[in-house]
């Protein structure tokens, strides 16, 4: 791709960083900024700035939060007698989306996978074993996706959960195997969190 500004160019090849954003898209949406005002691109600038320097993990569940505990941890109308256990803070949006479950979440961060040389001590287990011991906990619900690693961290973490006095179950198996969580459909994801079986 051929281009008039060295600026345009640097601006593209940023865009083009993102995730699902190939060279043209990128190009679009850099000439789309260039024909707006100018204080458009600045806002745009300042949110994300302002984001990366500000945003940080929940020191309870790991989600993503503007404060040292999320909204979801604060809230006092969810039910913290139950623990929902997911890979990765996009999980969380996606189950929110069904609007099916009322309690709170653990985000592990990944799944185990040796192949990768991601193992138990990478991911965020050791939180949740102590969350679980806590005597309100009464249930954590393995909402990870139906993966060899997937399960692999199922068995992991349930075998770390034997001593807790918690009631283990998993997600149905409504989404497929092999298939991610977060596109999943909502009224599918929606069931299974509804129609988890004990493990």
């Amino acid at each position: 791709m051929q281009f008039s500004s060295r600026l345009i160019e640097d601006a593209v090849n940023a865009f083009a960083g993102l995730p699902g954003i190939g060279p043209k898209t990128a190009l679009r949406l850099v000439l789309h900024l260039v024909q707006r005002p100018t204080e458009d691109s600045s806002q745009l600038a300042r949110a994300i700035a302002t984001m990366r320097q500000n945003i940080q993990h929940c020191i309870t569940c790991g989600n993503l939060s503007d404060q040292n505990v999320c909204s979801i941890c604060r809230d006092t109308r969810r039910d913290k007698t139950i623990i929902c256990v997911v890979e990765s803070i996009r999980d969380v949006m996606a189950i929110e989306e069904t609007q099916q479950y009322r309690g709170v979440y653990h985000v592990l961060g990944g799944v185990i996978s040796p192949i990768e040389g991601i193992g138990p001590a990478d991911l965020n287990i050791d939180t949740l074993v102590q969350r679980a011991r806590v005597p309100e906990v009464e249930e954590v619900i393995m909402a990870i996706s139906p993966t060899i690693e997937g399960d692999t961290t199922i068995f992991y973490i349930n075998k770390q959960l034997a001593e807790a006095e918690v009631q283990v179950s998993s997600i149905a198996r409504g989404v497929s195997f092999g298939g991610e969580l977060e596109y999943a459909d909502e009224v599918t994801l929606g069931r299974s969190i509804v129609a988890r079986r004990k493990l």
